[in-house]
């Protein structure tokens, strides 16, 4: 604070000898240490107020009564405390586990686990759920909301899809089963963006073998892709790419091999052509074709 900007608040006080006027600098310096003394009492208030809430969890936490722990967990579940919740929860599962209760108990846990982003867990406290209580009227949803943890755990494109086969894999199970089910558009919209996650990596590694100027691994990579992914937006420049690596492949191999690769080109060309007539990557793969015929 510039020190013109405090003039207005400048005061006297009387003094037992005599009156005092303060100067700019001793008011900035009254209020600074104001403002000190009630962050302080701010401070102070919020550490009792947090001692006091982990002093009465502690003490749920060492109750040997689990209606006592059953009921604080779901009060915390309905505060969105998700941490104490399963804390509680984790403690009477196996008490609780053929009563009532455990079903509620069991299911909460899994979304505990969900919101506090421990997908994996989630999957497998999902899971559980709908193995133990087949019957339960939220078998349905458990059963949903393990795919969907699946999907939430899978990881960005450029890194291992194991676990994003998994969740299209497990969603597809899911609506062959539930073809009806108020999740059926979620679980739609899950299957086609892992789908397309899948494509991405799958036309990356085989791109990669490419700019490597591996062409025969690139090869055997971009018709695998081509096979899997049949309707890929990928799809037309791998079968551009086959063609450039054929060709390149073809450039480098010894003689003796050169003329079957030659024609590999010739028959990959012909059958991109026919694919795809208005290509963007049309007037490079005729001025390459062009190159191969006059190397046959």
């Amino acid at each position: 604070m510039h020190p013109e900007k405090v003039k207005p608040y400048l005061f006297r006080l009387t003094s037992t000898t005599k009156n005092e006027r303060f100067s700019e600098y001793d008011v900035l310096y009254y209020i600074c240490g104001l403002m000190r003394r009630v962050s302080s009492y701010f401070l102070l208030v919020l550490m009792l107020a947090v001692g006091a809430s982990c002093g009465k969890f502690r003490k749920i936490e060492k109750s040997q009564d689990w209606r006592v722990k059953y009921e604080a967990g779901l009060n915390y579940y309905n505060k969105k405390d998700y941490y104490r919740a399963s804390v509680l929860f984790e403690q009477i599962i196996p008490i609780v586990r053929g009563l009532p209760e455990g079903e509620k108990v069991q299911f909460y846990l899994a979304y505990c686990q969900f919101y506090d982003k421990l997908y994996l867990l989630s999957s497998e406290q999902f899971k559980t759920f709908y193995e133990t209580y087949g019957r339960s009227t939220m078998a349905e949803e458990a059963r949903y909301m393990y795919a969907y943890s699946l999907y939430s755990s899978s990881p960005k494109d450029n890194l291992d899809q194991t676990n994003s086969i998994d969740a299209m894999s497990a969603m597809q199970e899911f609506l062959n089963r539930f073809p009806n089910s108020k999740f059926r558009d979620q679980s739609i919209d899950v299957i086609v963006t892992t789908q397309k996650k899948l494509e991405r990596k799958g036309f990356e590694n085989a791109y990669q073998y490419y700019k490597m100027r591996s062409y025969k691994a690139a090869i055997v990579a971009l018709n695998n892709f081509k096979n899997n992914f049949p309707d890929s937006e990928f799809l037309e420049e791998a079968y551009y790419l086959v063609i450039v690596s054929e060709y390149r492949l073809a450039e480098q191999s010894i003689l003796s091999k050169q003329e079957e690769r030659y024609k590999g080109v010739v028959e990959h060309y012909k059958e991109f052509v026919d694919k795809y007539p208005e290509s963007s990557f049309l007037r490079e793969t005729e001025k390459l074709y062009a190159k191969n015929n006059n190397n046959l």
